[in-house]
This record gives structure tokens, C-alpha cells and sequence, in this order.
């Protein structure tokens, strides 16, 4: 991952890394991978303040664009909306339950 703009928005309380990410011979990551690089780039980020927009991935390439949002605190982050915040939870709840599911 490949940070290309890094600005520090104090009025929202956020920082907001526009970068891009090169995926040969592999898929696009999921968006759980997403956040876990994030963490990497920004010590001390937390997993559940970190949003995830506007990734775009150009058919045939393996590159990714994108915008990460990191946030202070959880006062912040209620900025977002919900169905961005219910949109981020869904990765780490779909695992367990993919597992638990069998084939019927």
C-alpha cells in the first residue's frame, strides 16, 4: 500500500490517507484487508475507527485506488453514516458464521 496523499483534518478529527494499492496475480483485498493495512501505516489506529471509501479498482489492472478515513475517537466517528458503519462490521461477523453454515 502505497500512501499517496496524507492530510490531517483536525476539525473532524480524522486523517484521511488517499492511497493505492498494487495487487498482481492476486484480487483485490477484501475490505477487513484493507483496515489491516491502514493499521500498519498509522501506529496506534484503531480497527473500529477506521473507514474504509471510495475504492476503485480499473478492470484488467491490478491497482487499487482508494480513501481511508482514521478518526480520533468514537465521538468522531459518528460523523459517518450508518450504513457506512454497518457496511464495516459486516467482514469480521461473516467470517464466523461462513464456518458455522456447513453445506446443505
Amino acid at each position: 500500500m502505497e500512501i499517496i496523499e496524507r492530510k490531517e483534518n483536525t476539525l473532524l478529527g480524522r486523517v484521511e490517507i488517499t492511497f493505492t494499492l498494487n495487487h498482481s496475480n492476486a484480487p483485490t483485498p477484501s475490505l477487513s484487508k484493507m483496515i489491516e493495512m491502514v493499521m500498519k501505516l498509522e501506529p496506534g489506529s484503531k480497527k473500529d475507527l477506521i473507514y474504509i471509501k471510495n475504492v476503485n479498482t480499473r478492470f484488467g489492472m491490478a491497482r487499487t485506488n482508494g480513501l481511508a478515513l482514521i478518526y480520533e475517537s468514537e465521538d468522531y466517528a459518528n460523523l459517518e453514516p450508518d450504513y457506512i458503519k454497518i457496511r464495516h462490521e459486516i467482514p469480521e461477523e461473516s467470517s464466523g458464521e461462513e464456518s458455522e453454515g456447513g453445506d446443505e
